[in-house]
């Protein structure tokens, strides 16, 4: 029996988590051979050269594509969005796939999106159809991500309507829900006793777990809007908090970011830790222990804060404007780039009996599983016929 090859491109380690279920499905399907290109901040020292960590799950890295960011700016991001073509292009040409799948909408997946679908290769897109309204170029990007793509696979019915009001066909569109809950569900994450050995975490004290990413479109106020965050956790952290930071994505203003983290945690702030990454199996027991499982909150802008905490019935702080307009459970508090405002929203978010108990129990908009069976399964039965390829628009 000929299996279907079926290739995965993961730019991210953010990103990389939220594909491990489908990644995993599709490496237990019987009719299916993956592929894993990866790219970006997997292959960059600077963000944890989280390659490492895709190896230690198992799976085998079948190439590589280099897309570099090398200056903090929205040139260096269009420039590394050009040279990401090319050299996509040249490793799908290497591995002749039967489909593609691409995730979200980043400046890597971009890329790999124009190359796949340039050269006639079915492709399949993640999470498309979100909206998000913060100054970010993610909806610019993710959109014209979707008119590339020839498959959609939603994670809410939301995004899943908006797909079909931009004309795409009805059969195109999956609504399989976020990939990340089938971790969730299985409980495969870090226990309280683990990050206590590995982070010294107390599970009796309260937690915040911290990322802030660059506003793409205001990357030059990058350390501006990180600096009010940073004034109410030396104050939580002052008050016995534990803070543990991680770094954001390689975005253009990341690497000033990442400066200004270094420099407050060379402070040796007592309660206060920066890492890299901590990896999905930790990140996702923190949140667990900032949730169900303990006392703590997840504070930044990253889209995980909103589509994964549900999950964990862990209240969230989301900070200023780049997860503005993202569908959301009523686990989350807005916050603007003010110190105070943050260290209320923590605040409440740590202490309000009332609000962690209507965290606990929130309605998750971002489904409750079984997403990874469901995509190898559509991968694995559609039609690869030229109607696949021949998009027709339905307005």
């Amino acid at each position: 029996m000929n299996r279907r090859k079926i290739a995965v491109f993961t730019g991210n380690r953010a990103e990389y988590g939220l594909q491990f279920p489908i990644l995993r499905a599709l490496a237990a399907h019987p009719e299916i051979d993956h592929k894993l290109i990866v790219s970006g901040a997997h292959l960059d020292p600077n963000f944890g050269a989280t390659r490492m960590e895709i190896e230690r799950d198992g799976f085998s890295i079948d190439g590589e594509v280099q897309i570099d960011l090398a200056t903090d700016t929205l040139y260096a991001t269009a420039r590394a969005i050009g040279t990401g073509t090319i050299s996509m292009a040249e490793e799908l040409d290497r591995i002749r796939p039967d489909l593609l799948v691409v995730y979200a909408d980043r400046f890597e997946g971009f890329a790999a999106m124009i190359a796949g679908s340039q050269m006639g290769i079915p492709t399949a897109h993640i999470e498309g159809g979100d909206v998000t309204e913060g100054g970010a170029l993610d909806d610019m990007v993710r959109h014209a991500m979707t008119k590339l793509a020839h498959l959609h696979f939603t994670t809410n019915e939301d995004a899943a309507r908006r797909i079909r009001a931009m004309g795409e066909e009805d059969w195109r569109v999956f609504n399989v829900g976020f990939p990340s809950i089938d971790l969730i569900t299985d409980g495969n994450f870090a226990t309280a006793d683990e990050l206590a050995g590995q982070y010294g975490i107390d599970p009796a004290q309260p937690l915040v777990l911290f990322t802030q990413h660059s506003v793409t479109t205001q990357f030059e106020a990058a350390e501006a809007q990180l600096a009010p965050s940073l004034e109410a956790i030396e104050k939580l952290a002052s008050e016995g908090v534990m803070c543990l930071l991680t770094y954001p994505n390689n975005d253009a203003g990341g690497r000033r970011i990442i400066s200004t983290l270094e420099a407050f945690a060379a402070r040796g702030l007592a309660n206060v830790q920066l890492h890299k990454s901590l990896g999905r199996y930790n990140y996702h027991g923190v949140l667990n222990l900032c949730g169900r499982g303990g006392v703590g909150a997840c504070v930044g802008n990253s889209s995980s804060g909103i589509k994964e905490t549900p999950a964990f019935g862990c209240p969230t702080v989301d900070v200023g404007s780049r997860q503005a307009g993202r569908l959301s459970a009523e686990n989350v508090v807005r916050a603007d780039y003010d110190a105070a405002q943050v260290y209320d929203a923590i605040s409440k978010c740590l202490y309000d009996a009332d609000f962690r108990k209507r965290s606990a129990d929130c309605d998750n908009p971002y489904g409750s599983g079984g997403t990874g069976m469901k995509v190898a399964k559509i991968l694995s039965s559609i039609e690869l016929s030229p109607d696949l390829i021949r998009k027709r628009t339905t307005i």
